[in-house]
């Protein structure tokens, strides 16, 4: 009897704590895609595609770079213009300052690439805004861990409508979206941040999770698990359903191995008799 009740405790809550843990949550839905779409402001969230690493842009150096040679680690892409007097000053300020209370560090555990949508800026005004930004996260960013890039009208359309990114050029600028976009080693869109101002924890995941293909520390796979990111709210959570489902399983598991200890003690104190 107490091994058919452990059987049917373990039936019943089992699959539904494993179903929990198991569960992804569901993304945001995709804005309606189409032949105009990199012309309509807005993102287009494009996750789990890889974006065309055979395109060369221009570094702030005025160098030709091959965009796989740039993306070897989890990498936090932005798109801004350079002469932007608004939206942009307010993205790359709000990254500098998460980048600068990150525990993890550029160069080594993620890249960080600003690209210009704006086929008229220059890498002279690009190295200008290095100097800027870099000096604005107050933390040294090893050569190539955050450089600012520009590149030809059809190199931009490729890699922003890649990501989803679409933007028009307006009377006084251009009308885009603000976001951050994360993406593995090999290219792949993992995530989307939007807004100006971005949490370290949540950008700390981000990166984590589109570190999947390297090594994961052991302190950032419990941070993994413990916490979801959820679309609606566009950040990431703390998932009391699946410590609750792992918590199940753990007092499942120890309330079996009471049950058959102290039925083989019992059975060693009926033949003793």
């Amino acid at each position: 009897m107490r091994s058919l009740f452990a059987l049917v405790v373990l039936a019943v809550f089992l699959p539904a704590a494993l179903l929990t843990m198991a569960g992804e949550p569901a993304y945001a839905d995709q804005q309606e895609q189409g032949p105009d779409a990199a012309s309509r402001p807005g993102i287009n969230e494009r996750l789990g595609e890889t974006l065309p690493l055979d395109i060369f842009l221009t570094d702030d150096s005025g160098n030709k770079v091959l965009l796989q040679d740039l993306i070897t680690k989890p990498t936090i892409l932005n798109f801004v213009y350079y002469r932007c007097s608004h939206t942009c000053p307010a993205l790359l300020t709000g990254l500098s300052e998460v980048l600068s209370k990150l525990e993890i560090a550029p160069g080594r555990d993620f890249s960080v690439l600003t690209i210009s949508f704006d086929e008229t800026d220059t890498p002279d005004l690009a190295a200008q805004k290095k100097i800027d930004y870099h000096k604005a996260a107050g933390r040294e960013f090893p050569e190539g861990s955050w450089p600012f890039l520009t590149a030809d009208k059809e190199t931009i359309m490729k890699i922003t409508r890649a990501a989803g990114f679409g933007f028009r050029r307006a009377p006084n600028g251009f009308a885009h979206p603000v976001a951050l976009i994360v993406v593995s080693p090999k290219g792949k869109i993992t995530r989307y941040l939007y807004g100006i101002r971005f949490l370290p924890m949540d950008l700390t995941m981000a990166i984590t999770e589109a570190s999947k293909g390297l090594a994961v520390p052991t302190v950032n796979k419990l941070l993994l698990y413990c916490y979801s990111y959820d679309p609606e709210g566009r950040r990431y959570v703390f998932d009391i359903l699946k410590i609750t489902a792992a918590a199940t399983i753990f007092f499942i598991i120890l309330f079996i191995g009471w049950l058959t200890l102290w039925g083989k003690k019992k059975e060693r104190g009926t033949g003793g008799e």
